[in-house]
């Protein structure tokens, strides 16, 4: 899928379901780097190397059923009545078993959470330009497993792939560089 059409499909409902305070450009950056960082937008559920098997994570952003975009952001206080209202809004149960199964398939759902997972974070988002910031928030929210066991040189490339995703995000929305 392009940025134009996760933007369109995916994000632009799901922030305008959200509390308006929750839309802005800085939301749009993490987001949409975090997807391409996670799956290119290209992959709903984590790609093994047995390709006949599923890993844990599933949505574009990559969520698993224990992690912070499923149960985390249905325990915080921060979100777990948004996101017990997204559920009933988009009719999927309200366990973590049911909503990680509807992110497979429910780009706007999927996104709801990503969003909700960011708001439970401290402190305001990164300023669009601000790639060492967002990587930090990236890396503490979606705590990747990738490079939690990586190798120095595998970090590296992370954060190199991160750093191109971010900056072909601030192109695609038009923020400054």
């Amino acid at each position: 899928m392009t940025l134009d059409e996760i933007n369109r499909t995916a994000i632009d409902p799901a922030l305008a379901w959200l509390p308006p305070k929750m839309d802005s450009l800085e939301a749009r950056q993490e987001l949409l780097t975090i997807g391409l960082q996670e799956s290119r937008f290209e992959h709903r559920w984590q790609v093994l190397n047995d390709p006949t098997k599923k890993g844990p994570a599933r949505s574009f952003w990559q969520g698993e059923q224990g992690g912070g975009m499923v149960t985390g952001t249905m325990t915080h206080p921060a979100s777990r009545e948004l996101v017990r209202a997204a559920c009933a809004e988009r009719k999927v149960a309200f366990t973590s078993w049911a909503i990680w199964t509807a992110i497979e398939n429910d780009d706007v759902l999927a996104a709801i959470l990503a969003r909700l997972l960011l708001w439970t974070e401290p402190g305001p988002l990164p300023r669009v330009t601000d790639e060492d910031s967002a990587w930090d928030l990236y890396l503490h929210a979606w705590r990747p497993g990738a490079y939690a066991r990586g190798t120095p040189a595998e970090r590296d490339a992370l954060r190199k792939k991160w750093d191109g995703n971010h900056r072909r995000v601030r192109a695609f929305l038009g923020a400054p560089s």
